[in-house]
């Protein structure tokens, strides 16, 4: 007896939506992908900070080998190009950190809810998404973990892939304890626990840097460190919150685009 498979190639569509935006005085560039035959199935939303990435990310490759393997619900990625002041718009919104980097970032969380997702619904006439998740690299990931904390009405989950969370007010000549810093001390001081689920990721050759001295390198120790802020919030493993350590993975889109399958799985695997 023999069974017969038929293989259908799932293709991702891909377009540019610009946005000429008021509140960062800039034209914006987003690329979205979504699957061709998205059908009448439920679509969830994908916000990707670093949008000019996504080749280097293999994502379009990423995606299409999902869906058809049926691993995949169908969502709409709307992948974001930083902009030339990316050190500036990314960060911490209100609070730069110690050499004032992050000074637009309050500007940044502006564009994501005042412009960029009313013009995603207008562009698409879709009034409503299944969930939405917001998702970045580095920087980035910082960024996407600031503005869905403090939007979780907006955002049902987080993905940081190797986020900056060394993100500090406090130069580490100047007296700096770990409570410098921001994202951290954030969370601590928030009142409640916003209805989010998150995945973080590292890479155990994200950096040399060790600043404690106690043999893991800070990348690892400060994504840790916010599991433990998410924890004494009341959030518990595995169920709110999964992280992915990859050995032997650099800072890098290489290492970010092979963990890519894991996080979309989590957010949006069938």
């Amino acid at each position: 007896m023999y069974t017969y498979r038929t293989a259908i190639e799932m293709a991702i569509n891909a377009q540019e939506l610009t946005i000429t935006s008021t509140v960062l005085e800039r034209e914006v560039t987003c690329t979205l992908l979504l699957p061709d035959n998205a059908g009448i199935e439920p679509l969830h939303l994908l916000l990707l900070n670093d949008g000019q990435e996504i080749e280097n990310l293999t994502l379009t490759h990423t995606l299409e080998n999902l869906y058809d393997r049926n691993c995949l619900k169908p969502v709409l990625i709307v992948a974001i190009h930083a902009g030339d002041d990316r050190i500036q718009e990314y960060g911490i919104a209100g609070q730069p950190d110690y050499k004032k980097r992050g000074s637009k970032a309050n500007l940044y969380t502006q564009f994501i809810v005042t412009e960029l997702l009313p013009e995603i619904h207008k562009a698409t006439d879709i009034e409503h998404f299944e969930s939405t998740a917001f998702a970045g690299f580095s920087l980035g990931g910082l960024t996407a973990m600031d503005i869905a904390w403090n939007n979780p009405e907006l955002f049902d989950k987080v993905g940081a892939f190797s986020a900056s969370f060394w993100w500090r007010s406090k130069d580490l000549s100047k007296g700096y304890t770990e409570t410098d810093r921001l994202m951290h001390a954030q969370i601590a001081a928030t009142e409640g626990k916003p209805a989010l689920k998150f995945w973080l990721q590292t890479g155990t050759k994200d950096e040399t840097a060790d600043r404690n001295k106690n043999g893991i390198i800070d990348s690892i120790d400060d994504a840790i460190d916010i599991i433990k802020a998410l924890e004494a919030k009341g959030y518990t493993r595995p169920a709110d919150i999964q992280y992915l350590e990859v050995v032997g993975g650099s800072h890098d889109t290489e290492t970010w685009g092979k963990a890519m399958p894991k996080f979309l799985q989590w957010a949006f695997g069938k």
